[in-house]
């Protein structure tokens, strides 16, 4: 080989060599800017819904019933669990509960997406639950008027169940008697045939104080 077919040979082998480094560099790039990009949208909020972690990762158990798992569709069993309330079943979930292990096995679910899950299997069980929001950008609360309206009167309207109805006098003074925060425990924790929270899951503890306040005012006549 001449000189300068070898000069030529070393040249290109080296631009060779500059291609592929460059390439596996543009790869190594894209990979860190995804991750980094899949990082950010989580920060923002880019939670996933409930539906997509169900599907991920709940379905391998709750899918067919496996491991004792309540089945998704059977609306006994996640009645009966719904009665416990959203906050209550997302911590048996997060620490783990018999066979379960904490957070479903998979240590990358958030608590938001857990409680997500939960809802989600809820209501394809029968129930009527709905979503959880971040708290990073969380709406106003609801007031007490509007909670009622949309749920409570359901049954303390017409004293449905043995709810005390909504001005019956003698029934709610009986239970202001009792004091305000043992009311309100009462009603986040369900009693008789209220369930926990009214059966509102994404009730806060504030707006479940602000209708039991309501509901005492309309019933014993207290100025608002």
């Amino acid at each position: 080989m001449s000189k300068q077919a070898h000069t030529e040979a070393v040249v290109a082998g080296h631009a060779r060599i500059g291609a592929a480094a460059g390439r596996i560099a543009l790869f190594a790039a894209l990979a860190i800017s995804l991750q980094f990009t899949a990082q950010e949208a989580r920060a923002q909020g880019g939670d996933r819904s409930g539906k997509d972690v169900v599907d991920a990762v709940c379905s391998a158990c709750h899918g067919k019933g496996a491991n004792g798992a309540p089945k998704i569709g059977d609306k006994v069993a996640w009645s009966n669990l719904a009665s416990r309330g959203l906050s209550s079943l997302t911590q048996s979930a997060l620490k783990g509960i018999r066979k379960m292990p904490a957070h479903g096995g998979n240590q990358s679910v958030s608590d938001l997406e857990i409680s997500r899950a939960i809802t989600y299997m809820v209501n394809q069980s029968g129930g009527n639950w709905t979503e959880p929001i971040s708290k990073k950008s969380p709406p106003a609360e609801r007031s007490g008027e509007q909670i009622v309206r949309a749920q409570c009167g359901k049954c303390h309207l017409n004293g449905e169940a043995g709810a005390p109805r909504i001005g019956d006098r003698s029934a709610w003074i009986a239970r202001a008697s009792q004091g305000l925060d043992a009311v309100v425990r009462s009603a986040i924790k369900g009693h008789g045939g209220m369930p926990a929270r009214g059966g509102m899951a994404d009730l806060s503890d504030a707006e479940m104080r602000k209708a039991t306040i309501y509901m005492l005012n309309q019933g014993t006549g207290a100025a608002k």
